[in-house]
């Protein structure tokens, strides 16, 4: 049967694409790899990857637009992850911008990224990486971003089964976030699944059992809920954006990496750290 060949369009900016392509070239000289010796230079290495994170194009289907074997891509894959989580911050560098760009406070949120079943034995019967609040298979990753919901940083991922508080605790971030609260006066809003997780983090006030709110609570919740909504667009910028995140079928540890490469890359396309 003949195929059928087109055109498509990428949805990202040519200097991201060629920053991307440096970030190639340079690892591949670090390595010493002689010019000539890969199937794929690094400009179309760095489409490959694009359209992968992008787009979500299956990976026998990038190896055959580019005539390579399947697992060449995959190869071509995991090293361009590799190279991209590599330049994303860490939680320390991460705070320091966010303080030196005078930030009145940070907004913390988490999320579950979808992944695919895994066999793996955990608190419930359908496994470690199951979420009983989603009702899926994946993995949670906390995201800190700027009072306008711009990402700042990504952790590593931690089972689906695990409460977001402790995420946070298990990566350090209580004790980061509130010493950042202690030492600089910037505190970090959250919602009630980190309720009274430590004292430099801010979240409405829960309604006591079979009691009321008084006016003073509810104004207060209402405000910290305002503000901190619009931590969502952080989590959208990265769902959204990237249609990898939408499922992973690398396996739910792949995540950290994915995440990573992705805030990467949304840096680079906006040209914006903090």
């Amino acid at each position: 049967m003949p195929s059928v060949t087109y055109t498509g369009v990428l949805d990202v900016s040519r200097a991201a694409a060629e920053a991307l392509t440096k970030l190639l070239l340079e690892h591949r000289e670090r390595l010493g790899t002689r010019k000539g010796t890969r199937a794929l230079g690094p400009f179309k290495r760095g489409v490959l990857i694009l359209r992968w994170l992008l787009d979500g194009t299956r990976l026998t289907q990038l190896a055959r637009d580019n005539r390579i074997s399947a697992p060449t891509a995959y190869r071509y894959l995991h090293e361009g992850l590799t190279v991209l989580a590599d330049h994303a911050p860490d939680l320390s560098t991460a705070l320091e911008r966010a303080a030196a760009a005078g930030f009145t406070h940070l907004n913390l949120d988490g999320t579950v990224i979808r992944a695919y079943r895994v066999a793996a034995s955990g608190p419930n019967k359908a496994g470690l990486w199951w979420s009983g609040k989603h009702k899926h298979h994946g993995g949670n990753v906390q995201v800190i971003s700027a009072p306008d919901g711009w990402p700042l940083w990504v952790s590593p991922v931690r089972p689906g089964c695990e409460h977001d508080t402790t995420c946070a605790r298990t990566h350090g971030l209580i004790a980061a976030l509130t010493l950042l609260a202690d030492t600089l006066d910037i505190p970090t809003l959250t919602d009630l699944g980190y309720q009274d997780a430590g004292a430099g983090l801010r979240h409405p006030v829960k309604r006591p059992k079979g009691g009321e709110l008084t006016d003073d609570a509810k104004a207060f919740s209402s405000v910290i809920r305002g503000v901190h909504g619009v931590a969502e667009r952080a989590n959208a910028l990265l769902k959204v954006t990237f249609k990898a995140l939408c499922r992973v079928s690398l396996g739910p540890k792949a995540i950290t990496r994915i995440t990573r490469a992705a805030l990467v890359l949304l840096q680079m396309e906006h040209d914006r750290t903090i």
